[in-house]
């Protein structure tokens, strides 16, 4: 028999594909899951016919075409007042999570140690280990799962390469102040460390508050990957397509891995896309949309036992369940699917520890009919 020396032994499927095939399984209500269930505009699958009509059908440039690269540039200026080159410093990939992978391949050597922010996204710990890394978790806690800086420092060592950030958060909702941003800087300061900073959901903020960045500051963004998404931004997850923004030296290094993990991606998206952000409103519009979608659905929630957590920002709102059991949250979660016809994902999912706090994620990025049939089956427990 052959014999595999996994590189992730411990990494099974991920917990998105387990409640999203629970819920297949039993016709329950997918707000597990991070997908919307309603269409993208029209006229932008109009602008991916069209762009597939006019034969814009091959390989694109490995960086991706330098007409969308220079949207991208103009827009970072205007949104984050940050001038990155689009011949040297964008480059599109497929998707955030590939831009995620791609940073971390480029740039983490065996021994080196990566801060990560616990609840994290699922992709962060596995790459940093698949590339030898040493994952330095550090562990928030509902209900505003804050940064605590000073014990931050504590985990620094002469090894510490990079930090990873991603605001808005993905499970939590939270998203960082000023405040943390300027602690990042004292902390990161006459120092190599490198920051990789997921902002994904970087318009889908809430009540006012200002998306933080880390192209803002020019002391953070010297020594950062910024990975952005399309799919977020224009309700097409499938489509699997974003980009990353790094100065120079770091997105040299990012395009040697880039170009052998896909090259390219799509062009007729990418042309499509091109055309379609020349109007600003599909960035302004986003905030408020989303917003909306938030407080209906917490209006909803509202009605059911759960107590709902802050949500800041993203499209994900946590709901603590410790008033109605004192079950695990993996047992919670699957019992909602079997028992009340709703998929959410636990929690404990995105701690390295498995950490338990009796906290379930629901999405809502979906149609007003689907979140009203979801509550309804909510309030019944």
């Amino acid at each position: 028999m052959m014999l595999i020396n996994s590189k992730l032994p411990t990494v099974g499927t991920t917990i998105f594909s387990v409640m999203s095939k629970l819920a297949q399984e039993h016709n329950a209500i997918n707000l597990s899951q991070g997908f919307p269930d309603y269409p993208a505009d029209p006229k932008l699958i109009k602008l991916v016919a069209d762009a597939m009509k006019n034969g814009h059908n091959q390989y694109a440039p490995m960086p991706g075409l330098m007409s969308l690269r220079e949207l991208i540039a103009e827009k970072t200026a205007n949104f984050y007042q940050a001038n990155y080159d689009p011949d040297t410093e964008i480059t599109i990939t497929a998707g955030g999570t590939q831009a995620i992978f791609t940073a971390l391949a480029a740039v983490i050597n065996p021994g080196d140690e990566v801060i990560i922010f616990e609840p994290a996204y699922d992709c962060y710990s596995p790459t940093v280990k698949l590339f030898g890394g040493l994952v330095k978790p550090f562990e928030l806690h509902a209900p505003d799962y804050k940064i605590d800086w000073e014990m931050v420092k504590k985990l620094f060592t002469a090894n510490t390469k990079m930090i990873i950030l991603n605001s808005p958060q993905n499970p939590t909702g939270s998203i960082l102040s000023k405040a943390d941003i300027e602690a990042l800087i004292k902390l990161t300061k006459n120092t190599d460390v490198m920051i990789l900073s997921d902002e994904v959901y970087e318009h889908l903020v809430f009540d006012g508050e200002q998306h933080q960045s880390v192209a803002l500051y020019p002391e953070l963004r010297e020594r950062s990957f910024v990975v952005a998404s399309f799919g977020k931004l224009l309700h097409t997850t499938g489509w699997k397509l974003g980009y990353c923004l790094a100065p120079a030296k770091l997105m040299n290094e990012f395009r040697k891995v880039h170009q052998f993990n896909v090259f390219s991606v799509n062009t007729p998206m990418q042309v499509a896309i091109g055309n379609y952000l020349k109007s600003e409103n599909v960035y302004t519009e986003l905030p408020q949309f989303f917003q909306q979608k938030r407080d209906f659905f917490r209006k909803l929630l509202n009605e059911t036992r759960f107590k709902l957590l802050p949500c800041k920002g993203a499209y994900f709102q946590c709901v603590s369940f410790a008033e109605i059991s004192e079950e695990k949250d993996t047992d919670m979660a699957i019992r909602l699917i079997k028992d009340f016809g709703v998929a959410s994902v636990p929690v404990s999912a995105f701690y390295t520890k498995g950490t338990d706090n009796k906290v379930l994620r629901f999405c809502f990025a979906k149609e007003q009919d689907t979140l009203e049939k979801a509550v309804e089956r909510l309030i019944k427990i």
